[in-house]
């Protein structure tokens, strides 16, 4: 994407993350700020370390990495003077501003795409650039809401959770723009005109809520935690508790990977207990081998799990923390590199 330009309007998370992605793959991005205090993730989380040092917060340096930065007054003529300058050179425009606030600045699209026909100008917004929802307020917890999604984000006593990863403002907002400005741009790549790009938080999570609208397809209702294949009603696709407290994610959903699992756990006759064989899903036989199971993993800590499971390649991980994911070797390079080396050690020793 090098000598793609992207305008950022946008604030918080879901359009900053879409224009990040844009710049990690080599687009040259512009963030736009208002004067003042700016962008609200510059003092959002923000550790007294930072306070003191008088620099933005993590939360604003992790999501605008790799972009120019400057501030302008869209309520000045001066402002909007400037930015009409910006958006005529401009491939792409992303804004994340409450519906209509653009056009009563008089930038909205049908403004922008006379003095630049080929721009894409991307609109994030909660629920829509139209309909009657468009001007409410609301957050990724309210998206979800209203998608169905929180509904199957449940407990076995059905209570909802408060995930601390934000599903719509990162599926249904950022990915869904990056994708969808990324399409309109193969258009405008093959002699067509630039779009408006109308991106729902709540509409495209509610897209993607795929297993939930299976099984309102196949039952007419979705089910509830702990009753169906994917949820928590079979013992080969299920979490367990360690010995030490921690949790071991065993994801043996096809049967060669539960048989090398039983094999693993010396209980062989487990094997054909599987719902690919006729184990009806959240029935008698597999609650109580969710019960077998999960006295077996009780016996030992995290650690001997993974060092015993994972090299079998069947599918059961652990369930790290985010600063256990950061020094993985999945995701630190020097933790890859480490291990990579180690392996090629071990190899020459055989």
């Amino acid at each position: 994407m090098k000598g793609l330009r992207v305008l950022d309007l946008t604030r918080l998370l879901p359009g900053p993350v879409a224009t990040l992605r844009l710049a990690e793959m080599g687009a040259d991005v512009l963030k736009i700020e208002a004067p003042g205090a700016g962008d609200a993730t510059r003092t959002m989380m923000q550790s007294s370390t930072d306070r003191v040092a008088g620099r933005p917060g993590a939360f604003y340096r992790l999501v605008n990495r790799g972009k120019r930065e400057t501030r302008l007054d869209l309520k000045s003529e001066g402002g909007r003077t400037v930015l009409m300058a910006l958006a005529r050179e401009a491939d792409v425009l992303i804004e994340s501003f409450r519906p209509g606030v653009m056009e009563r600045l008089g930038l909205g699209y049908d403004v922008l795409r006379v003095i630049n026909p080929k721009l894409v100008y991307c609109a994030i917004s909660g629920y829509g650039a139209d309909g009657p929802f468009a001007q409410l307020a609301g957050h990724d917890l309210n998206y979800i809401g209203y998608a169905g999604v929180l509904d199957q984000l449940a407990s076995r006593d059905g209570a909802p959770i408060v995930p601390n990863f934000q599903i719509a403002d990162l599926l249904g907002g950022a990915l869904s723009a990056v994708n969808q400005i990324l399409a309109a741009l193969w258009a405008v790549a093959r002699g067509g005109d630039g779009r408006f790009v109308d991106v729902s938080m709540a509409h495209c999570t509610y897209a993607n809520n795929v297993v939930a609208q299976v099984a309102l397809a196949n039952d007419g209702t979705a089910p509830v935690a702990g009753s169906s294949l994917l949820n928590g009603g079979v013992p080969c696709y299920n979490l367990y508790r360690t010995l030490d407290g921690r949790w071991l994610a065993v994801g043996a959903l096809e049967l060669k990977f539960w048989e090398t699992l039983c094999m693993a756990l010396d209980r062989p006759d487990w094997a054909t207990r599987h719902w690919s064989l006729g184990q009806a899903i959240a029935g008698p036989d597999a609650v109580q081998l969710i019960k077998d199971v999960a006295d077996v993993i009780a016996t030992r800590t995290l650690d001997e799990w993974a060092a015993l499971l994972v090299p079998l390649d069947c599918c059961v991980s652990p369930v790290l923390t985010p600063a256990e994911a950061a020094q993985h070797p999945l995701f630190n390079a020097a933790a890859r590199e480490a291990l990579m080396e180690q392996q090629a050690s071990d190899g020459e020793s055989d």
